[in-house]
């Protein structure tokens, strides 16, 4: 072969190899970060029903199934609510007994594949809360972001932010909560929502951009005649949060700040998240750089929080070391860095966003001690 031919080929070759590293990447980070809005994570197993009595329901037996606490249980067109599980009730040894604390949606029979949800509730706070509530609009970066105002007495505002895998459903399970303390609820959807705009490339950023969202809706929520806000969120819904304490324009506005589970890793969430969809390790390099290439840089959200003076809101932090998409220790490490700012909430088997369904009772006591001197 003459030396430019084999030359030429040679190019052919790595034009060919390097245009299938590119797309082997986009196609890792697209499985990681282009999920829709509300679908299920990914992790925890299917589970089978065996059997169905009166306020009990028989799963198979599992990690997943054996949780403490309350859940919600998803299939297509079926919802339903999980109660604890009923050790002396009898049952073999490949199932388990939870109260069945209702179903919401759909029939539910032996046989039904379902999975656990950390989301109770389905639809807005008057269909499944039967609480008073405004549909209303808040001015996004990117066009108008739909959102519930539940009223209340209260200057302080709660403003509720879900994180991938659900929808602003979620944070339905403490709206009664706040409502019964008569502060006002603002659940806003964010880029990406089904109602709200696109995520530029239709992909999640973890946080990063999303939180402008956050400081759109803290500027509302003030239009609409709050002094002070807290913000309490979910996954990457708490990443937001954080973010938007130590980035926002009006960041002065935060009194507080409830973090359920944040990313505060997040090439470990992202190699998490595609490892969880099967994209095979040796992709996982790809999918990070790729995942980089396509949203921007991202930087250490711990170190940056950590910085003097970053953070000036006192912040309630819930995370446990069972969750396998947000790695536990770098909030550890952050309440460890910010000992008078912190607080850290360790619970046990519970996935992640998931810190409220273990112990719900645990959870609102300390929940309702942080909120005290801030309202």
């Amino acid at each position: 072969m003459r030396p430019a031919t084999a030359t030429a080929a040679a190019v052919t070759t790595l034009i060919g190899v390097g245009a299938a590293v590119i797309a082997a990447g986009r196609y890792a980070s697209d499985v990681a970060l282009k999920a829709p809005s509300g679908r299920p994570l990914p992790g925890d197993p299917g589970l089978t029903v065996h059997a169905t009595g009166p306020e009990r329901i028989t799963l198979t037996r599992s990690l997943a199934s054996l949780r403490p606490g309350t859940y919600g249980m998803d299939a297509p067109d079926l919802h339903a609510v999980l109660g604890p599980v009923l050790d002396r009730v009898p049952h073999t040894a490949d199932t388990v007994v939870r109260r069945l604390e209702r179903v919401e949606l759909g029939v539910l029979g032996p046989g039904a594949r379902v999975r656990l949800t950390p989301q109770l509730h389905r639809g807005t706070p008057t269909s499944a809360l039967g609480l008073v509530h405004e549909d209303v609009e808040i001015p996004g970066e990117l066009g108008p972001l739909p959102a519930w105002l539940v009223p209340g007495h209260r200057a302080t505002w709660v403003i509720a932010l879900h994180g991938l895998g659900t929808t602003r459903e979620h944070p339905l399970n403490l709206v009664p909560f706040y409502d019964r303390r008569k502060i006002p609820v603002l659940v806003p959807a964010y880029r990406g929502d089904e109602g709200a705009p696109a995520s530029p490339a239709g992909l999640a950023h973890l946080g990063d951009s999303e939180w402008r969202d956050v400081d759109a809706a803290i500027r509302y929520a003030v239009r609409r005649g709050a002094r002070k806000v807290v913000l309490h969120g979910w996954g990457t819904g708490a990443t937001m949060a954080l973010r938007a304490a130590v980035e926002s324009g009006v960041r002065d506005r935060i009194s507080g700040l409830v973090l359920d589970s944040p990313v505060l890793d997040w090439e470990a969430t992202l190699r998490n998240l595609a490892t969880a969809r099967h994209v095979p390790g040796l992709l996982l390099p790809l999918a990070v750089r790729a995942a980089q290439g396509r949203t921007g840089a991202h930087g250490d959200l711990l170190r940056t929080v950590s910085e003097p003076g970053a953070l000036r809101a006192p912040a309630l932090l819930f995370h446990g070391p069972d969750d396998t998409l947000a790695p536990w220790e770098p909030s550890v490490e952050l309440a460890a860095r910010l000992p008078g700012l912190v607080g850290l909430r360790t619970v046990k088997q519970a996935p992640h966003a998931a810190m409220w369904n273990a112990d719900p009772n645990r959870y609102e006591e300390s929940v309702r001690r942080f909120l005290t001197p801030l309202l």
